[in-house]
């Protein structure tokens, strides 16, 4: 079990950017995924940074506008937010994966949860 703390959420106007931060207790040790959710919405893969190599994979949606990367100095994993749409309105949470064979974009792979962080995007 790791633990995780999001951070870097707020509001933005369409357009803007925001970084969210997860800190992770052993970020070398799990893959790391971003997930969000919107009032009455399902919780959504958005990104995830595979353990052993850095891979990455994205939702389509944001694939050109936000990015995923780790400092493993710093046990820090980070998605960059840029070109903010209003639709990205969501909380945004953290997770850790610890089997690397569990697809990285199904919540029921991640055993291990941030509590999440409000993003909010105003057109």
């Amino acid at each position: 079990q790791v633990q995780l703390v999001e951070s870097g959420g707020g509001s933005v106007q369409a357009g803007g950017s925001l970084r969210l931060s997860c800190a992770v207790s052993d970020v070398t040790s799990v893959g790391v995924g971003w997930f969000r959710q919107a009032p009455g919405k399902e919780r959504e893969f958005v990104a995830a940074i595979s353990r052993n190599d850095g891979s990455t994979g994205y939702l389509a949606s944001v694939k050109d506008r936000f990015t995923i990367s780790r400092d493993s100095a710093k046990n820090t994993v980070y998605l960059q937010m840029n070109r903010l749409k209003p639709e990205d309105t969501a909380v945004y949470y953290c997770a850790a994966r610890h089997n690397p064979v569990r697809p990285y974009n199904r919540p029921p792979s991640y055993e291990d949860w941030g509590q999440g962080t409000q993003v909010t995007v105003s057109s």
